[in-house]
């Protein structure tokens, strides 16, 4: 069957809309604030919208069908031109003059990683500084998703599009109806924003830091307002207190809180994938604050002086902080964690292969693949004693049927290839080891802070134009979760049948 490209372009042209449909609200923020980048912005905004609209008006008599095959290369191809036409707000108004690294910036911001290569975040232009955490905000839920939701508009259906952007074990659906689902996540995730902005509000942030900070928790994403992330707010620990909470929202999986809003919450209580979510941030919290507390010469003195609130106080809140938003991949910093002990440093380092909840804005690789993983492991022990019993994995009290066992499997020795991969390139481009292995890690994993001359103090500005290119790509692949990338590389999805 040939491939359906007009159906692509058009959509393709959509997305080109959409994106500058927020460019030109980024506008009106600048307008309020008055930062001098108005107009910049303004035509940042109204060049894909006419691009798009020129694309959209040439492939207009399109066939209505999509098949799986066109579904995999809009999902690819369209994070790749939202990234390209994201970066006009930086380039055209000279916050990020070179265009690696205003792409390395927007890609950091659609993927939800919040890598940065900016030194002076605070000397950037309000309206560039919403764009970029708005680039966080259309990511997190996925900007397919969302145009699932108003694909209806368009006399196109949806489903082979939610399958790419999600291809991970679990497929709990709301409502038969995608799009229905779409607008359901789409309403939550929405209203989640609103709730975290006041509330940052209430506590003592400025409304902008406010609404900055409550698109970049929402989306797991990490840009933070200030140099020193939400460590600026170290003397006023509701605000880390809010952000934790939103960070463990966002880090679970929204259909949870639709069912929980629903009054359900039997539901959300008995999910397997919920209770170890919660119980690997309690233990790994324990851990963490016990080594901050008991070793305060190394660790608390490098946060803030622990009679604020109190030692014990200060080593738990710093501790669950940390905890979170490296597991749901946020990437906001309190304090640089590579300073308590190497002990810690490795620990954290192991928690960036871990991941949120499947159907959370968290990257990784997500902790329902490593529950299925832990339960094959000890279902295999069980077969080699009892060679002739079936023996299948539950999930839910449910069998998780063979094939998906075998997906997450496969997932997850792409996931480690990857990252060897990864690397091995940037050891490649004459990077230190700890570097390397950091920047491989954080950035399939879309975590943000990595380690060594990339830890969570410092940016990625002094990494080479090609290890720029590569994070890039690294960020793309673990956010698209590698399958519906890697298949785009393969000769047989190319072929017509």
């Amino acid at each position: 069957m040939k491939l359906n490209y007009k159906i692509i372009f058009y959509f393709l042209g959509s997305l080109l809309l959409f994106n500058g449909g927020f460019m030109l609200l980024s506008a009106l923020v600048s307008l309020i604030c008055q930062d001098g980048v108005t107009l910049k912005l303004f035509f940042s905004g109204l060049i894909p919208i006419m691009v798009g609209s020129i694309v959209m008006l040439i492939n207009k008599n399109h066939k209505k069908e999509m098949n799986k095959r066109e579904g995999y290369i809009v999902v690819t191809f369209g994070w790749i031109v939202m990234a390209l036409s994201g970066t006009l707000p930086y380039v055209l108004t000279h916050s990020i003059p070179g265009f690696t690294d205003a792409f390395f910036e927007t890609m950091s911001g659609y993927t939800t990683t919040g890598a940065s290569i900016l030194h002076d975040i605070e000397a950037m232009p309000e309206g560039v500084l919403f764009w970029r955490s708005l680039t966080h905000w259309i990511g997190g839920m996925g900007i397919i998703v969302l145009a699932i939701a108003i694909l209806p508009l368009l006399g196109i259906g949806g489903m082979q599009l939610f399958a790419a952007e999600a291809p991970g074990p679990s497929a709990d659906k709301l409502h038969p109806r995608i799009t229905d689902t779409a607008k359901r996540l789409w309403l939550i995730y929405f209203g989640y924003t609103v709730a975290e902005t006041l509330f940052l509000w209430l506590a003592g942030m400025t409304f902008f830091d406010a609404i900055n900070h409550a698109l970049a928790t929402l989306s797991t994403g990490g840009f933070s307002t200030k140099n020193a992330s939400v460590a600026y707010w170290n003397h006023q620990p509701i605000i880390q207190y809010i952000i934790i909470l939103f960070m463990f929202l966002a880090g679970t999986n929204f259909v949870l809180s639709y069912f929980a809003f629903k009054g359900r919450v039997q539901k959300v209580l008995q999910d397997e994938e919920f209770k170890l979510y919660c119980w690997f941030i309690l233990i790994f919290t324990i851990i963490v604050s016990g080594i901050i507390y008991f070793r305060a010469d190394l660790a608390l003195s490098t946060i803030e002086h622990p009679m604020v609130w109190g030692k014990a106080e200060s080593a738990i809140r710093h501790g669950l902080f940390q905890v979170l938003t490296i597991i749901t991949t946020t990437g906001f910093v309190s304090a640089d964690y590579t300073l308590w002990t190497h002990f810690l440093v490795v620990f954290f380092f192991g928690l960036m292969f871990l991941g949120g909840s499947a159907g959370s804005t968290s990257g990784g690789v997500k902790v329902v693949r490593h529950l299925i993983m832990i339960k094959n492991g000890f279902m295999e022990f069980k077969r080699s004693l009892h060679p002739n019993a079936v023996l299948p994995v539950r999930y839910n009290q449910r069998a998780v049927a063979g094939d998906i066992v075998f997906n997450v499997l496969a997932f997850f020795i792409l996931y480690m290839l990857s990252f060897i991969i990864g690397a091995l390139v940037f050891s490649m481009l004459g990077i230190n080891f700890e570097s390397a292995v950091g920047l491989s890690a954080s950035s399939l994993g879309n975590v943000g802070p990595a380690l060594g001359n990339f830890g969570p103090v410092t940016n990625y500005a002094a990494l080479p134009g090609i290890g720029k290119w590569w994070c890039s790509f690294l960020m793309l692949l673990g956010r698209l979760e590698l399958f519906t990338v890697f298949i785009l590389m393969t000769p047989f999805f190319w072929r017509n049948r």
